[in-house]
């Protein structure tokens, strides 16, 4: 199993995303990542990146999914997507990819460009100081 995901893993082009500031986090369905950048596409494009497929879940249906995902109750692992908010509510939940090592990368509204910032770096901020928990890909399940 892979330990971690090292930065120069990523792509270039990865690192020139810009977070959509007009993303509608209302709307029912979740555009593109050409569409509307915003933390789930661009977690979920950074799997795809690395093999995996997700169904482009808002938040909230990410966290009540069963089928393709499933809840880590263990350690975290690289590629585990983790969801923060400001309560425990899933719904509008700001999602990171899980890179192991105690880092992870996520594209926020505040910082427009992907970042990567340590566990403790999310909850210093009120709008990720609740981390809600996290998802694991049903494929990563025995590792990578």
């Amino acid at each position: 199993m892979m330990k971690t995901v090292s930065a120069d893993m990523i792509p270039d082009h990865f690192w020139r995303i810009r977070y959509d500031q007009k993303h509608d986090r209302d709307s029912p369905t979740l555009p593109s990542l050409s569409e509307s950048p915003n933390c789930q596409n661009f977690a979920y494009a950074l799997l795809k990146h690395f093999g995996f497929e997700v169904y482009p879940f808002r938040s909230s249906n990410l966290w009540e999914d069963t089928t393709e995902t499933c809840l880590v109750s263990d350690e975290l692992r690289p590629l585990d997507l983790l969801l923060f908010n400001r309560t425990e509510n899933a719904w509008g939940a700001h999602v990171a990819l899980y890179l192991g090592d105690d880092q992870a990368i996520h594209l926020s509204k505040k910082q427009s460009a992907p970042v990567i910032w340590s566990f403790a770096q999310f909850l210093e901020l009120p709008e990720y100081r609740t981390f809600v928990g996290a998802k694991r890909l049903r494929h990563l399940g025995v590792g990578l």
